[in-house]
């Protein structure tokens, strides 16, 4: 094999599972994945080789060559990581044409711990009885060591029961925020791995940690009046391992020699907030010499150390600091700064003044009549007090609580309080955001900025519904609409990883999905469609975005308990029609205090998911080589679909439930036996749209895919219509108002500016944005055709008044790039391949193709640009006809030449159409119907063949 030019080929973004950070990795066998960078068109790759060296990367240990095109998570070739091991890797590539690339920079992961016999520390808790019923200041915990001389290198391996601060020799150690996050903690614990080498020194050191209640003493919960919920103490874990410059080691660990106190946290809440007392901080508590005669001792805490786990997906951290953008005097003289911006974060800010002067920073989502309104927050305080200590600037930002909140109200701040002293600090899990999308109309921009605002704020550790009120839970319903959404805006692999070992862990033995994960929520076991069915689809949707199997395989027990389970719950009929549904959860039409009474019945929705889960669940079996799984869950699939058919779906394919939710099930998830019942499926879809004004008149289940459905019928005008509309209830409203998050209601704010009086208001709440996955696929037109974005699907759909558009996406395997613009003449796409991918190319009037990575651009002239107009027809429907403006147009002025006083049913729209009933068979109620069949035909073949 010869070596090319490597600036023709070269190997980057070496990765290591989902993760990023590549210290204390929990995976013997990590998965490899890489990117290849190449000007060369139709570049494919055709072998690959990994060398292995030791943890410095000096010396080659071993190299492993492959035969084949894969790039992404493929096997760890070599013998698995033990504990603390660390391995160096670089891999090179050889494409078609038997070239090889360079070596790629190396990538060194390290392993954490694996087992329970790894670790020789204990929980240790302070040597105190505590209410934990009631607020209660924060444990201060700390140990002095020495060391022996130089240290060569040194791993903290720490984690809580209760959220934790460690510091060594007066630093901080690690960026992370509200560590070790939030998990089903007795079956799950993380444990995270810090680098303090350059923390240490030889002779006399000081380890130490403070700790909260956070989510597993702190009050919690729908309605916040559950505390305690994982247990009544707080609790702390640390080994630090020190390598010296000789070779010899020490250890030192959590243990009785520890001592305890309290500090200058009074209180922390994730809801309520923080209380902190400067006059309490203790100056040098974390360093060698501190006097800690007066501090108590601790106690040893039984806990079962096998729970311990790696992280999955990326800690939480300080993501960005934002200023005010305003400042105002409320009419009650209060001071509000405006940041501009939903967000998910806290405030630090910068004072001086007398000693026990007492700040207060209140957090809400929005004004009224110019004052916080604190109603949506529900019995969430959300507010931090500070009391300072008197001595200079004194700087201020709570440790273990957040806020979901655009304006802040000071009180009790000095004379020399400057809103220049203050930031809003953002905080999310520190995911790396990877897809993009622009278009045309500076609403929809925004409209597309709110989802992923929505979704950095609701991304803190797991996946929540809202981050300001008293709930903030992992509400299984929104994230599996969301998922695909998710998906394209950031690497959330990992992330959603770790939640669904959470959900499986919680997965009661009968194979019922709690409706929020973690459950802490009584009565959450109860079994409830699309909430549930997270279990199947969320692993699903990263096997298609990820091209990962091993998510498949992980969760596939889960998978098929939830199926099973759903199985015995509709019995012989197939029909899941017992027990409470949520449904179409917050569809408009519901009555009022009724979110769950949608115009879509809940046991429609429940057999329509029951079919879905179960097809992926065949097709995962298939994937995993699981053929007797496979073929059985294919058989119940049919069988539940053909249910469903009997039971809601009319043999001209209109549904039993008129209501748009029904048909987008029916259409999105192939519940529809022929071609004809999907065509009218189709059209009574968009007349129902068209008939509500292009105004959403679906909910929770509905919204994702009511744009799909439009779509894969050929009625994208009537999408379009429906996503530019700008009345309420629609996605564009929220954006007239002023939003810059996605609202959990159409009208979070009403109109004259007050916001709705439900006691289920939120103003940051992702799950209705998951139509952004539609903007990506469809507006701009980029989609993965195989697993991982291994194929593209590139098929922009031009419609509305756009003019432009473009998505932007870093897939497994790079860049991959859509944009397309209309100058009134001509339809540009131009498109960006991955090296080792090739893309399926549908444009309108033109045929299809599949071309390779690289660039390219196509042309097209306007009028075929406008594509989804199909072949007019006097045998088509009558809703076909309306749903086409200038199909329309013509067929109403021919029709009132033949029969003037047709023209109010003309005007009548959708409620007056006859569905089902065609051009051919109206035309046969008309006097003189052959001639009017015969001018109607031809003024239909020359509007297509114009168009």
């Amino acid at each position: 094999m010869s070596q090319t030019d490597p600036t023709q080929a070269a190997v980057a973004d070496l990765r290591f599972e989902h993760v990023g950070e590549l210290l204390g990795v929990g995976a013997a066998r990590p998965r490899l994945s890489w990117t290849t960078r190449t000007r060369s068109h139709d570049w494919r790759q055709t072998a690959y080789e990994v060398e292995l060296a030791a943890g410095d990367g000096n010396a080659a240990l071993a190299t492993a060559r492959i035969d084949s095109d894969e790039s992404v998570l493929v096997p760890w070739p070599f013998e698995p990581l033990t504990s603390r091991r660390r391995a160096t890797v670089r891999v090179r590539v050889t494409d078609a044409l038997g070239q090889v690339s360079a070596w790629s920079d190396p990538a060194t992961v390290e392993a954490g711990l694996f087992g329970a016999d790894d670790w020789s520390a204990v929980f240790i808790t302070p040597d105190w009885d505590e209410d934990p019923q009631a607020d209660q200041p924060s444990p201060v915990l700390r140990r002095e060591f020495r060391l022996r001389g130089s240290v060569r290198s040194a791993r903290l391996y720490a984690t809580a029961l209760g959220v934790y601060e460690t510091e060594i020799n007066g630093r901080r150690v690690g960026d992370h925020v509200l560590a070790p996050g939030w998990t089903a903690y007795d079956k799950r614990l993380r444990y995270q791995t810090f680098d303090v080498t350059a923390l240490l020194q030889p002779g006399a050191n000081a380890i130490g940690a403070v700790l909260g209640d956070g989510w597993f003493r702190g009050r919690i919960g729908f309605d916040g009046k559950t505390r305690a919920f994982y247990g009544d103490r707080l609790a702390f874990l640390a080994q630090l391992e020190v390598v010296y410059e000789d070779g010899t080691t020490d250890r030192v660990t959590t243990d009785t020699s520890w001592r305890a106190t309290t500090g200058p946290v009074v209180s922390s809440s994730i809801y309520d907030g923080e209380a902190y007392d400067a006059r309490l901080e203790r100056s040098g508590w974390s360093r060698p010499g501190h006097d800690d005669s007066e501090w108590q001792g601790v106690r040893l805490l039984e806990r079962d150390l096998s729970t311990l786990v790696a992280p999955d997906g990326p800690p939480v951290r300080r993501i960005e600091e934002l200023a005010p953008v305003e400042v105002s005097t409320s009419p009650s003289g209060r001071t509000i700064l405006d940041f501009g911006q939903n967000l998910v974060g806290r405030l630090r800010l910068a004072v001086s003044g007398e000693p026990g002067q007492r700040i207060t920073l209140r957090h809400a989502e929005i004004l009224e009549e110019g004052e916080l309104c604190t109603r949506p927050l529900r019995t969430a305080a959300a507010t931090d007090t500070f009391t300072l200590r008197g001595e200079g600037v004194e700087t201020f930002e709570p440790r273990f609580t957040f806020h979901g909140f655009r304006y802040a109200e000071i009180t009790g701040h000095p004379v020399t309080f400057d809103p220049a002293d203050v930031r809003a600090v953002v905080l999310h899990s520190d995911l790396e955001r990877t897809g993009h999308f622009e278009c045309s109309d500076d609403l929809v921009n925004r409209l597309h900025e709110n989802v992923v605002q929505g979704m950095r704020g609701n991304f803190l550790d797991l996946p929540t519904d809202c981050p300001q009120r008293d709930e903030r839970l992992g509400w299984t319903g929104d994230i599996q609409v969301f998922s695909p959404t998710a998906s394209y805006l950031y690497d959330s692999a990992g992330f959603l990883t770790s939640w669904l070992a959470d959900l499986a862990a919680e997965q009661g033995d009968n194979g019922v999905v709690p409706f929020v994960v973690p459950k802490v929520v009584p009565g959450a076991d109860s079994a409830t469609a699309a909430w549930g069915d997270a279990a199947v689809i969320v692993p699903w949707v990263l096997y298609e975005r990820y091209r990962d199997t091993g998510i498949l395989a992980a969760q596939y027990d889960s998978m098929r308990a939830w199926v099973e389970h759903v199985a015995s719950l509709a019995g012989p009929t197939l029909l899941w029609d017992t027990g409470f549904q949520f449904g179409d959860w917050l569809d408009p039409t519901a009555p009022a205090g009724r979110p769950d009474g949608a115009a879509t019945p809940g046991e429609l929705v429940a057999t329509a998911y029951f079919a879905r889960s179960t097809e992926l669940l065949a097709r995962s079996a298939e994937i995993l080589g699981r053929a007797e799984d496979a073929e059985r869950y294919r058989r119940l699939a049919a069988d539940v679909r053909a249910a469903f058919q009997n039971e809601y779906v009319t043999g001209a394919g209109r549904m039993m439930s008129d209501a748009p939710t029904a048909y987008a099930l029916a259409i999105c998830f192939d519940l529809l036996p022929s071609d004809e019942q999907r065509a009218r499926a189709g059209s009574r879809l968009a007349a129902l749209v068209r008939g509500n004004g292009h105004k959403i008149a679906t909910g929770f289940v509905g919204t994702p895919l009511v744009c799909d459905a439009l779509t894969l019928t050929g009625h994208t005008d009537t999408a379009y219509r429906l996503l530019l509309q700008q009345e309420c209830p629609s996605w564009l409203y929220p954006v007239t108002m002023g939003a810059t998050t996605i609202w959990e209601r159409w009208d979070s704010l009403l109109p004259d500016g007050t916001v709705n009086p439900s006691g289920m208001t939120s103003f940051n709440h992702y799950a209705l944005g998951a139509v952004a996955d539609w903007l990506h696929r469809t507006v701009a037109g980029l989609a993965p055709a195989a697993p991982g974005y291994r194929r593209l699907r590139i098929a922009p759909r031009p419609g509305g008044d756009l003019t432009r558009a473009a998505a932007r996406l870093r897939t497994p395997y790079g860049a991959a790039e859509v944009s397309w613009s209309f100058d009134g003449e001509e339809l540009r796409v131009d498109a960006q391949v991955p090296p080792n991918t090739t893309a399926e190319v549908s444009l309108p009037g033109l045929d299809d193709l599949v071309v390779g990575s690289g660039q390219h651009t196509w042309t097209v002239r306007h009028v075929l640009a406008r594509a989804e107009r199909k072949t007019l027809s006097v045998d088509m429907p009558i809703e076909d006809v309306m749903d086409d403006e200038a199909a329309m147009r013509v067929f109403k002025d021919l029709l009132v030449e033949y029969v003037p006083e047709a023209a109010a049913f003309i005007e009548g729209g959708s409620s007056a159409a006859p569905s089902g009933v065609t051009v051919r068979e109206v035309a046969g109620m008309l006097p003189g119907g052959d001639a009017f069949l015969v001018e109607l035909e031809s003024r239909f073949a020359a509007l297509t063949s114009r168009s």
